[in-house]
């Protein structure tokens, strides 16, 4: 978006498409933040270099509400949100409508999973409302995962997903997780639910570095608390959306909405996907 604050929209099918990054402005008395709502995909990385071109987001705060999507992209897309010192939470921006104006804020209703996860990792400051979700499983083929214990692997596929733990691992422990995280994270295969993380399990992983949700998201007059804001709306996602912008197409994924089979040159092997 260029400048403004974004609009709301309160569907949960934003979250099954490509992620995408909004400017939310929380004007006059805040600075404002980064909504990051979507499937982590191999454009991800350049998107939010595209997006951040124009705009100064050192130690600004990404809020995020995501099923996941492709390991190593989101890696990468990691480390460009530590090299901006960014802050994270989980969340879903909203605009509510008061006597001065639309004020936007954030309810701490949303979802972070699989790959998401390791995004919320990257933030130097890290923050999860009570009322959030983060949940982990193991990485797996994503063009596999519809039926993952019927579908057949080479030694050239358990090579993938052995790399793409270890550059998980590597990049767990420079963002300064801890190994519980992957422990837990590597202990669910996809044919089973996903583990949510409890509080206790959040500090343990190292996900969660304050219990202050003014450490990642300004206060502001009238504006609702992330760690007390209840949805007002019958979806439990609401995300942002730029008004009379088009809607990119969903990507295509397993039937969790969530890994996207890679497409391009068939030379390549398929790089490890995250799966539910």
């Amino acid at each position: 978006m260029a400048g403004g604050s974004a609009k709301v929209s309160s569907t949960l099918e934003e979250r099954k498409l490509p992620m995408k990054f909004s400017w939310v402005a929380c004007q006059p008395n805040c600075r404002g933040w980064v909504s990051a709502v979507g499937i982590i995909t191999a454009d991800s990385p350049r998107e939010f270099d595209e997006f951040a071109r124009s705009r100064q987001l050192n130690g600004a705060t990404i809020v995020l509400d995501s099923s996941g999507g492709s390991v190593n992209d989101a890696i990468a897309l990691g480390r460009r949100f530590r090299g901006l010192g960014a802050l994270t939470t989980v969340g879903t921006s909203v605009a509510n409508q008061a006597a001065q104006g639309d004020r936007a804020s954030v309810l701490p209703d949303a979802y972070c999973e699989s790959m998401c996860v390791f995004l919320l990792l990257s933030g130097k400051t890290r923050y999860v409302p009570p009322a959030a979700h983060v949940r982990v499983h193991q990485i797996w083929m994503g063009d596999r995962a519809d039926d993952a214990k019927a579908a057949s692997y080479t030694a050239q596929d358990l090579m993938i997903v052995e790399r793409d733990i270890g550059r998980l691992a590597k990049y767990t422990f420079d963002m300064g997780g801890a190994g519980e995280l992957l422990s837990l994270a590597l202990s669910v295969p996809p044919w089973e639910d996903l583990h949510e993380l409890s509080a206790a399990e959040l500090r343990l992983t190292n996900l969660v570095t304050t219990d202050a949700v003014a450490d990642v998201l300004p206060r502001q007059d009238n504006a609702i608390p992330v760690a007390e804001a209840k949805p007002k709306i019958g979806d439990r996602f609401a995300s942002s959306v730029m008004e009379g912008e088009a809607q990119p197409q969903a990507a295509k994924a397993t039937k969790t909405a969530e890994a996207v089979v890679p497409t391009g040159g068939t030379a390549a092997p398929a790089p490890v996907q995250p799966s539910q």
